[in-house]
């Protein structure tokens, strides 16, 4: 899990580069964004290890984990204003939460959105560094353990790797969120028979 947090002194700065969400743009025009980005603006990154957030999701508090990571990166840049993707059904609650864990000097100003990304240029930029970070980690993993797509539920390639992985090692690779619900629907099934050998 990625979460990143863009600076700017001047909202204009940003919009006139007519940002859009990560995932509306191509990879390579996503990199070169996030060039831009990262050589105009202040900027943040945190990546937060799978452990951890499957650690936050056994107790079912994934959106605490969002918000603390925000907490962070927030305090970090001590903006006057904070806009932020809100994790939580109740948008004003999930900004409150986080304007009160911040530990920056600034009495800064959360402002919490659904789908901030696609409204908010700045959270645009903030989601394109995170999108481009989780690219590179996607592709430090594949390095070591071969080629599995896209990292996503919907490609075909990802879902065919873990189960071959799977298969053959009896467990899932490196980097899997083990309470990813796309693994249980995917992970085999033994038989009555099965058991009956292991037990034997």
């Amino acid at each position: 899990m990625v979460v990143a947090a863009v600076k700017v002194d001047n909202a204009k700065d940003i919009e006139n580069l007519g940002f859009k969400d990560s995932k509306q743009l191509t990879p390579k025009r996503r990199k070169e964004l996030a060039d831009l980005i990262k050589n105009k603006f202040h900027y943040a990154v945190e990546i937060i290890e799978p452990e951890i957030v499957d650690e936050y999701r056994r107790k079912n508090k994934l959106n605490q984990l969002n918000r603390e990571a925000f907490e962070r990166l927030i305090s970090k840049l001590n903006p006057k204003v904070a806009y932020v993707d809100a994790a939580d059904v109740n948008e004003d609650r999930f900004g409150n939460e986080i304007k009160k864990g911040l530990t920056n000097q600034n009495d800064t100003d959360v402002i919490s959105m659904h789908k901030a990304d696609a409204k908010i240029p700045v959270v645009a930029a903030a989601s394109i560094i995170a999108k481009e970070t989780r690219e590179k980690e996607v592709g430090r993993i594949k390095h070591r353990i071969g080629d599995f797509g896209s990292g996503y539920p919907s490609d075909e390639k990802t879902i065919k790797f873990l189960k071959s992985f799977y298969a053959d090692n009896g467990k899932w690779p490196e980097g899997t969120r083990k309470s990813w619900k796309t693994l249980d629907r995917i992970r085999p099934v033994k038989t009555l028979e099965e058991f009956g050998e292991k037990n034997d």
